[in-house]
């Protein structure tokens, strides 16, 4: 348990687990934002089939995993360590209606023979980007996980239970949106992670 974009101006995009982002300028001087949201559709509409595809959703490679270590770059200084397995989704839209999404995240944590402690805090984010331009907007998340008593493995799903994406027109598709997840890492991380290095706690399901 945690401890756990759009492009139509005046817009804002929202997601269900309390994030709110200022407006940002993006192409032709169009503006994102994060809020609450509760927004409901009407029957007809939930008859009538979306008008184009969801954003695809995926767990950023670079952000994917993380490895904490208390002491050199060694199996035994590893501590707490997690990885963000998968990511699924599904959206809903028709005519000019924003994009509504839902998320779950796979989240998987592992506790090395260097760890201090039985908890400890991962923090993550979820993005909207424009596909293959700009990030349009980010929410950071904190889920604190606490280890059984000689425990050393642990998976959860997370929940993002709406994500509102406002669209310019009638024609604006889902495609032109992406949907990413991973884990707030230092620079030192990102680069263990690129080099494909493998220290990591296996977790079962």
């Amino acid at each position: 348990a945690a401890c756990v974009c759009g492009d139509r101006p005046g817009e804002t995009m929202r997601f269900a687990r309390s994030l709110k982002l200022r407006p940002g300028v993006l192409l032709g001087a169009l503006a994102a934002t994060l809020a609450l949201s509760a927004c409901a559709s009407n029957a007809d509409k939930k008859r009538i089939p979306n008008v184009g595809p969801c954003p695809p959703a995926h767990v950023l490679g670079d952000a994917a995993r993380l490895v904490q270590f208390n002491g050199p770059e060694a199996f035994s200084s590893v501590g707490f360590t997690g990885e963000v397995r998968q990511v699924r989704s599904s959206c809903r839209y028709v005519g000019s209606d924003p994009i509504e999404m839902k998320l779950e995240i796979d989240l998987a944590f592992g506790r090395g023979p260097a760890a201090q402690g039985d908890t400890y805090t991962y923090n993550y984010w979820v993005a909207v980007t424009r596909r293959d331009v700009a990030v349009l907007a980010k929410k950071p998340y904190s889920i604190k996980v606490e280890f059984p008593k000689g425990a050393q493995r642990m998976a959860v799903t997370e929940t993002i239970e709406k994500i509102i994406i406002p669209r310019a027109s009638a024609e604006t598709s889902g495609a032109n949106f992406e949907v990413l997840a991973g884990f707030d890492l230092t620079k030192e991380q990102i680069e263990f992670n690129r080099e494909g290095k493998r220290f990591r706690i296996q977790v079962q399901d």
